[in-house]
């Protein structure tokens, strides 16, 4: 049926990834305006976008992303958590006039829903959003017509979203909640229908920039099929999900740090499916043993004396598909570690100099005036000063919800590390704000030198890496897998592209000419079986 549907072209099929886009795309039509700053997409015309698609799959998750791509507000309401009340507001009595005659009417106050709406342009200062209502076609039989009308109509209760907010839903296929309401035609003819379908391959790249352990990225390239998994049938409710996969992550993450057990029944606690379950905890077991058995960071990091990096690399040669594969996927783990760690101190880095960029110039007006009136200089302490200013100005933007968490907190340690400057500097019995910031100069340039540490780190790790696999496996899959895994890691594509890396280029381009030599085989192939 379902494949019926896409030949005839009843709705549009995409992976997560796809429907991001598509979300990004909407917005930008949606919001785009003339040159006298008015909307040119008709706001009749602007259907609300609805997807489709199994639980945990990541719609949550995109609306984050699409909202922070583009820039503007979000407010995101699972509806199922709410009661007609809060959905389209209280009833209250208003006086009104009708034919010149004063009338007592029933009314309703503001939705709770739109009301978040308004509080987020306020807070954030965005004019411009997504609205997204999760679970939209699971709602109660009292809340139904209000969301037929919020779809119709763009309204809850009596209350229009604002304009420049673009809505979209979101529910599941009945096959996975029994308290599914299907649309009718005059509702779906309103509306932009998306189904989403899980995607192993989609979710694998946007789980290794989410630092999902490794072990699970290793695992899921080999086996796709227990991505996604969702059997509702006479002996109960069975499912593996992204959602679960990524909450699993976490949680070994946390209890390897605290050096607790990882077993087959803490893993059912998150992938319901006893098979999967107990295949990956058997997986997770083998991953472990061959991380304390290869030391693949002493390798990386060229620890090793030669002749124990021989027994590894003859080891790593001999070992089954599933073990090379895993030694590979523990290569790129460390690798990638060390890479988000250059990400991380590079950005710290970067907030921490456009710190003392403002700093300088403060420095400067302070000098300006005190040459003005004459006067000595106020001393470190217009420093310290300084770094308050910054700090409330920081929890105004926390408050206000204009940060990131991420953000958030490299702009705190920044702060933290000024003030950390300013006291040694006080140390150094230093007295004028102009010879303080000169200290906080050398202060910073001795960060930088950690960072460009952290560089030849890399580097150094890099170049391991590509011998290790070289002389292990030589020129087979081992080393496509090594070179398309750092290829589809933004972290360290950028550092390569920053910093260079020559084993990198060397091997990715004798794979690519590989693959075009393959590809003109067959070509030439087909040809004489067409002669």
């Amino acid at each position: 049926e379902r494949e019926t549907k896409k030949l005839t072209g009843a709705y549009t099929e995409m992976n997560i990834q796809e429907a991001k886009k598509e979300i990004c795309n909407t917005l930008r039509a949606y919001l785009a305006k003339d040159e006298n700053g008015y909307y040119i997409y008709p706001l009749v015309r602007q259907r609300p976008i609805l997807l489709i698609g199994p639980p945990g799959i990541g719609k949550t998750a995109i609306m984050e992303q699409a909202a922070s791509e583009c820039g503007v507000g979000l407010v995101s309401y699972t509806i199922t958590h709410h009661t007609r009340q809060s959905a389209i507001g209280l009833p209250e009595i208003v006086k009104r006039n009708y034919g010149g005659k004063g009338m007592m009417v029933t009314d309703y106050t503001m939705s709770e829903i739109v009301a978040s709406v308004y509080d987020c342009m306020e807070k954030t200062g965005k004019k411009e959003g997504i609205l997204f209502i999760d679970e939209i076609n699971c709602v109660s039989e009292t809340l139904a017509p209000a969301m037929l009308a919020l779809l119709q109509n763009k309204t809850f209760g009596s209350h229009k979203i604002p304009e420049g907010w673009v809505l979209v839903a979101a529910g599941n296929p009945p096959e996975y909640n029994k308290s599914v309401r299907e649309f009718d035609i005059v509702t779906l003819d309103r509306v932009r229908k998306l189904v989403i379908e899980p995607d192993c391959e989609v979710w694998l790249r946007y789980a290794g920039g989410q630092n999902v352990h490794q072990a699970i990225l290793s695992y899921l390239s080999m086996k796709k099929e227990r991505f996604y998994s969702v059997e509702n049938t006479v002996d109960g409710k069975f499912f593996v999900t992204a959602r679960g996969w990524e909450d699993l992550s976490r949680l070994i993450q946390s209890y390897e740090k605290l050096g607790i057990e990882i077993n087959a029944e803490l893993v059912g606690e998150f992938l319901q499916k006893e098979e999967t379950a107990r295949d990956f905890a058997g997986f997770y077991q083998l991953y472990t043993k061959y991380g304390e058995d290869y030391q693949i960071p002493a390798i990386l990091n060229g620890e090793l004396s030669s002749e124990k990096l021989k027994q590894k690399q003859q080891m790593a040669a001999g070992g089954t598909f599933e073990e090379r594969f895993a030694v590979v996927n523990l290569i790129q783990g460390t690798l990638r570690e060390t890479a988000e760690r250059y990400e991380n101190v590079t950005h710290q880095i970067e907030v921490l100099h456009e710190l003392l960029l403002h700093l300088r110039n403060h420095v400067k007006k302070i000098s300006q005036d005190e040459k003005e009136r004459d006067q000595l200089p106020s001393g470190i302490s217009a420093l310290e000063e300084f770094a308050q200013e910054q700090d409330n100005s920081l929890q105004v933007k926390i408050k206000m919800e204009l940060l990131s968490l991420r953000e958030q907190k490299f702009q705190e340690t920044a702060i933290r590390r000024l003030r950390e400057y300013i006291l040694a500097a006080k140390k150094e019995h230093l007295r004028s704000a102009e010879n303080g910031f000169k200290r906080i100069c050398k202060y910073f340039e001795e960060e930088a030198a950690r960072r460009e540490n952290l560089v030849q780190k890399m580097h150094r790790e890099l170049q391991s890496a590509f011998s290790f696999i070289k002389e292990s496996f030589g020129d087979s899959q081992e080393m496509l897998l090594l070179v398309t895994g750092i290829t589809a890691d933004n972290t360290m594509t950028t550092f390569i592209a920053e910093n260079g890396c020559p084993a990198y280029f060397q091997y990715s381009e004798m794979l690519l000419y590989n693959k075009e030599e393959k590809n003109l085989q067959k070509a030439c192939a087909e040809a004489i079986q067409a002669i």
